[in-house]
């Protein structure tokens, strides 16, 4: 049965009921290539790669594949789902269906295999987090629902201070006051008729912690609280351990270890609340119109559910390892080299053996990341962890291997690439060194950024002692100390603001003429810009 009995039915659903779209679809051009795929159809329904590695639908619009050594990073398109999920949402995209009853059925058996009361799938576990917000703020009150997120009796949510993280971005979008918080005390004293919700990041901290899961829900079940735990990257495991600390909900991603869609994830908790979290997303008009699960995300999603509680994850540990084994011995013999392997720790997020490989790069020839540069600008192109190590000052490199999203026959590659690089790495020139008179920095400069969209404006009061420069950025928002070293007329400045459970890291490079500071700046995954100082 539908969530949504009493909805309007639009000109489409009544074209539906008399047959008038079907006769109409029966004589379009696409009605027979789609027949060939359907039930009976003469095609066969099984997916078939067609691509080579050097030619593909991604080659041919100039996007270059990566061989996968550093982990299921959402920035290079996280896991390659499984071929069960592939055939599954391909299976679905066939067939047309109500939304309402599919998630009811594919959430019934996602709850069951995962040991829950409930489940939805949601477009990623940042989306699971926005919508578990909304549903403890809002529920299934139409008026409350389309008033966010300006109008909110229960208008906060409180998180560890521990806790904090990028991805609680998940709650601060749906508009509540953030209540941060330190220990149990703090914590009771905090909670009241205003509180929508309790967020936790997990990971072995958040088990260690005087301020734990277990301790903050039982609080919380103390208050009438409902708690959010963010397992986005964990194992699922069965018993599930945060509901069984006490927890409401459990969000996990799709698109990491259960290697599902990447763009889906799985909300776990009550009938209630997850029902109010779907109300609240598409394909109804409420706050998450903009978080819409498609049939094939969501019947993907299920495979991959399905298949996570049937995979031999011991073989597959086993498998790891092995791989982890043979790129080390494959590097037996160059100088100074070193491989260390990191067997899987207590932490359910991304269980797999990784390998640190650590070398000299005065007897090797090459740094980190110069080895980076070259796997990423390489065909075929390798993708690892890490990259330390830089020239002239800095020559103890490293580099990290993580095996968990590489495909069969992967690991030769990335055994033949690294020997190849470490063994014979051609010549790498020490960057230059600027030359002349150290430039003068202290002082107030008045700094304006131009981003790619934008400008900014902020203010740099820095004090010099030798070639090294201290001082704050006083930014827009937020200010922070920063630092950096002055060659002849180049500077480079580094500072790390911290707004909301993030880093934003700033790091201006320039040359100084007299009052006048100019060049580019890095801001890590928030792109890079120029900018221009002037003192005074």
């Amino acid at each position: 049965m539908s969530l949504f009995r009493n909805a309007r039915w639009s000109r489409r659903d009544v074209l539906k009921q008399t047959g008038l779209l079907s006769a109409s679809a029966a004589m379009s051009p696409i009605a027979a290539s789609a027949a060939s795929v359907m039930p009976g159809g003469s095609a066969s329904r099984m997916l078939v790669a067609t691509g080579m590695a050097a030619d593909n639908l991604y080659t041919r619009i100039g996007v270059r594949p990566i061989l996968n050594a550093r982990g299921t990073y959402t920035i290079i398109s996280g896991s390659e789902s499984l071929p069960e999920v592939k055939q599954a949402m391909f299976e679905a995209s066939n067939y047309y269906v109500n939304m309402d009853e599919l998630m009811l059925a594919v959430g019934a058996e996602i709850a069951q295999h995962m040991g829950a009361p409930m489940a939805i799938v949601t477009n990623g576990c940042e989306a699971a987090i926005a919508l578990a917000t909304v549903a403890c703020i809002c529920g299934t009150d139409p008026e409350l629902a389309q008033s966010m997120p300006y109008v909110k009796t229960r208008s906060q949510v409180i998180i560890p201070k521990y806790s904090r993280n990028p991805y609680d971005f998940g709650v601060r979008m749906c508009g509540p006051e953030i209540v941060e918080v330190e220990t149990d005390e703090e914590l009771r004293s905090k909670i009241n008729e205003r509180t929508a919700m309790i967020y936790i990041y997990s990971g072995p901290r958040a088990f260690k912690e005087p301020l734990s899961i277990k301790t903050i829900c039982a609080i919380a079940r103390e208050k009438g609280v409902p708690v959010f735990v963010d397992a986005a990257a964990e194992e699922p495991v069965v018993p599930n351990i945060h509901l069984a600390a006490g927890a409401t909900f459990v969000g996990y991603s799709g698109g990491k270890c259960m290697r599902g869609p990447q763009a889906a994830g799985v909300l776990l908790g009550p009938k209630d609340l997850c029902a109010a979290a779907f109300w609240n997303a598409a394909p109804h008009h409420n706050w998450g119109r903009a978080l819409k699960v498609g049939k094939e995300e969501a019947m993907g999603m299920l495979a991959a559910v399905r298949q996570w509680y049937k995979r031999d994850h011991e073989a597959e540990q086993k498998q790891w390892l092995a791989w982890d084994h043979f790129i080390a011995d494959a590097l037996k013999g160059i100088p100074s080299l070193t491989t260390e392997i990191h067997p899987p720790t207590e932490d359910l997020s991304n269980r797999a053996p990784t390998m640190t490989i650590r070398w000299d790069a005065a007897a090797v020839g090459i740094t980190g990341t110069e080895l980076v540069e070259m796997l990423d600008k390489g065909t075929p192109r390798i993708l690892v962890g890490g990259g330390e190590g830089h020239r002239p000052d800095a020559m103890s490199s490293s580099i990290e291997i993580m095996p968990y999203m590489m495909q069969p026959g992967d690991y030769k590659v990335v055994a033949d690439v690294l020997g190849k690089h470490l063994r014979r790495p051609g010549h790498f020139e020490n960057p230059p060194v600027p030359a002349g008179e150290t430039a003068k920095m202290a002082g107030t400069w008045h700094v304006s950024i131009a981003y790619v969209r934008g400008v900014g404006v902020q203010q740099f009061v820095l004090q010099q002692e030798g070639d090294t420069v201290s001082g704050e950025q006083k930014g827009e928002i937020f200010s922070v100390p920063m630092h950096g070293k002055v060659e002849a007329d180049h500077v480079t400045l580094k500072s790390m603001m911290r707004p909301g459970g993030y880093y934003l890291p700033y790091t201006f490079t320039g040359v100084v003429e007299g009052n006048r500071f100019s060049g580019d700046v890095s801001m890590g995954e928030y792109g890079n810009g120029t900018f221009t100082a002037v003192r005074g």
